[in-house]
């Protein structure tokens, strides 16, 4: 294939931050591809479009009845950030304004109004409207609350907007605040919320031995599960620490399927400001393990990509620093690359995982002598195995590479089958 033919936010009432950007500088634009390779669709599940759509769709934050008499009378830790919206309320300011106490907020990486850096440690704080503190998870300290901060609640209510990749850190995050649950003795209830890439199981299951803040879990990359029926296998399965159950209560989406397109009405973070660079993600996020820009300090994140050595390319950009991309690769350098930011959503589902852009930098970058992956292991630990770099370099196909995790999607589907909450 030729590389060439490849290719509002709601108001917080607790003054978050709209998450926006800015202009970038860019020159012509190569023609998308209009349908996804066949042959990278062999392992993902991919579906027609939907009847139902983000409009069917109510939240479980939004299904008081079913909650507010859970949590009645205790004292109650919330994880949650820009995303945990209802309409124009934040899920906090819906839980205060139904009697329900709030003693703690916990914040996740980006921090609680999402504006933070990607991998940029937060400091706790206090919310400035309800003056209710707010405990960082992503401080660089310990991802384990203290037992001082675990004395002043009964529960803890997770409510976040999350994309349904094994890399993106909030299932991390919950993941761990379960962990803190099962060692204090805490109940724990999650207000499910839709994936927006549940329609696809694609990738490895991570290699146990890379577990990392981008890895947690034995799960493929894509792996089609919300955060509510992520959190019932985890308890299911006994991956909490030393195998430990907790108290799990799941307030779980109504009008919602494994067809519906969801919509995000607000931006999950800063580098993922539309549904194709959610679509796209699964494919491009592995350019953070190399010397490639994926577009953060452009219009385009996670939808171009390119480098200032790429060769025969009609495409340019050049990253430059902003909100939500402060120091990005290949910072105010012209890069030369691949438009991918036209291509039609339904073509970027389809394609589940496709290495085909990694692929397509390797060889390009490795001909000329110049390095391509970075010096740590990080490209491993996204990929969840280590042996892909191998494959990459003997000259292997996206689709050859995806055919050797066939087995894993069609085992981790069996597992997931009791966890599953929505229809397909």
């Amino acid at each position: 294939m030729n590389m060439k033919q490849i290719k509002s936010l709601s108001r917080l009432v607790i003054a978050v931050s709209v998450v926006t950007l800015s202009a970038c500088a860019c020159t012509a634009r190569t023609a998308p591809s209009q349908a996804a390779s066949s042959s990278s669709q062999s392992s993902a599940t991919v579906h027609s479009r939907p009847a139902t759509t983000s409009a069917a769709v109510v939240v479980g934050a939004a299904r008081t009845d079913r909650y507010v008499p859970l949590l009645q009378g205790k004292r109650i830790a919330l994880l949650s950030n820009q995303t945990g919206m209802v309409g124009d309320r934040h899920v906090l300011d819906i839980m205060l304004a139904n009697g329900l106490k709030v003693t703690t907020i916990f914040s996740p990486e980006h921090g609680f109004r999402g504006t933070a850096d990607a991998g940029e440690h937060v400091s706790s704080s206090v919310d400035e409207k309800t003056g209710i503190p707010i405990a960082s998870l992503y401080d660089g300290k310990s991802p384990m609350p203290s037992a001082e901060t675990m004395s002043q609640f009964d529960v803890i209510v997770t409510d976040i907007q999350d994309v349904g990749l094994r890399f993106y850190t909030y299932y991390v995050t919950m993941v761990n605040l379960m962990d803190a649950a099962a060692t204090y003795g805490k109940q724990f209830v999650v207000f499910d919320r839709p994936n927006p890439n549940i329609m696809t199981v694609d990738g490895p299951i991570l290699d146990m031995k890379l577990k990392s803040g981008v890895g947690r879990l034995p799960i493929p990359t894509v792996y089609g599960m919300t955060m509510g029926e992520l959190a019932q296998m985890v308890n299911g399965e006994g991956w909490l620490k030393d195998g430990k159950k907790i108290d799990l209560t799941v307030i779980p989406c109504e009008g919602y399927t494994r067809h519906t397109r969801y919509e995000l009405p607000v931006a999950p973070s800063p580098n993922l400001p539309n549904m194709l660079s959610i679509y796209l993600y699964p494919s491009t996020c592995y350019f953070e393990g190399t010397t490639v820009s994926l577009g953060r300090g452009t219009d385009w994140p996670f939808q171009v990509y390119g480098h200032p050595d790429m060769s025969g390319r009609e495409f340019s950009f050049t990253p430059r620093s902003r909100a939500g991309a402060k120091n990005p690769p290949q910072l105010d350098r012209l890069c030369h690359g691949v438009d991918l930011h036209t291509m039609d959503a339904e073509a970027a589902i389809a394609q589940g995982i496709n290495l085909e852009y990694v692929i397509d930098a390797y060889r390009d970058l490795t001909a000329q002598g110049k390095q391509f992956y970075l010096k740590s292991n990080f490209f491993d630990k996204l990929m969840g195995r280590s042996d892909i770099r191998d494959m990459i370099a003997q000259g292997m196909t996206a689709a050859q590479i995806k055919a050797t995790w066939a087995d894993d999607v069609a085992r981790f589907r069996k597992q997931r089958v009791p966890y599953l909450i929505y229809p397909e």
